[in-house]
């Protein structure tokens, strides 16, 4: 009986950490600072050393893995995909 209500409340203490995923369009993107903003004003905090894609930049869509840490924030940005690439103004893209 000791042993089911000590699991019960370690299980109640833990502070789980949850995996999720976003995307967004890169409204602003600092590479020595590690930092991109979204188009929603989200304000990501990248790794010092995490692979970034080559040229990535503002008008850019990505999709970021990260791990939750619950009403914490952020607590590890796993990997960021570019999904498109923005068009440069004044390019023809054909319909």
């Amino acid at each position: 009986m000791r042993n089911l209500i000590l699991s019960a409340t370690l299980a109640l203490v833990a502070v789980p950490a949850f995996a999720d995923q976003t995307e967004g369009l890169i409204v602003a993107f600092d590479r020595q600072a590690h930092t991109i903003i979204l188009a929603d004003h989200s304000i990501w905090q990248l790794p010092a050393d995490m692979a970034i894609p080559d040229n990535l930049g503002q008008g850019d869509r990505i999709f970021i893995d990260f791990v939750s840490d619950g009403d914490n924030g952020v607590k590890t940005i796993n990997t960021i995909e570019r999904l498109a690439v923005a068009v440069p103004l004044g390019a023809e893209t054909g319909s």
